[in-house]
């Protein structure tokens, strides 16, 4: 099956913007709501069309919910064609800026 690439919106480059730091390997939605700032009604459906492209993967925690008493909590993490993907497109915008701003050049 041939996935499509998802749009790349604002807030899907502050999704993708979050799995980006080095130290980062797997962030609950709660997480990336909080990072984000996006509502639940817009991130979610992010979420799912990223996973759906194969720019992320997901998998819910393995960890006792009553042990950590909370609810568990579905992880996701940023592919390697995802962090590809999310890098060409950070360029691709930063292009017609490339003039105007000195770290870019």
């Amino acid at each position: 099956m041939v996935r499509k690439d998802p749009q790349i919106t604002t807030q899907t480059l502050k999704v993708l913007g979050t799995f980006l730091s080095p130290k980062i390997d797997k962030l609950s939605g709660a997480e990336i709501a909080r990072e984000t700032k996006l509502q639940t009604g817009t991130l979610y459906p992010i979420l799912a069309r990223l996973e759906d492209a194969g720019w992320l993967t997901s998998e819910w925690e393995t960890k006792d919910p009553s042990k950590l008493g909370r609810p568990r909590r579905r992880l996701y993490q940023i592919t390697g064609c995802g962090v590809r993907k999310t890098q060409a497109a950070f360029r691709e915008l930063a292009l017609p800026l490339k003039g105007q701003l000195a770290w870019l050049t």
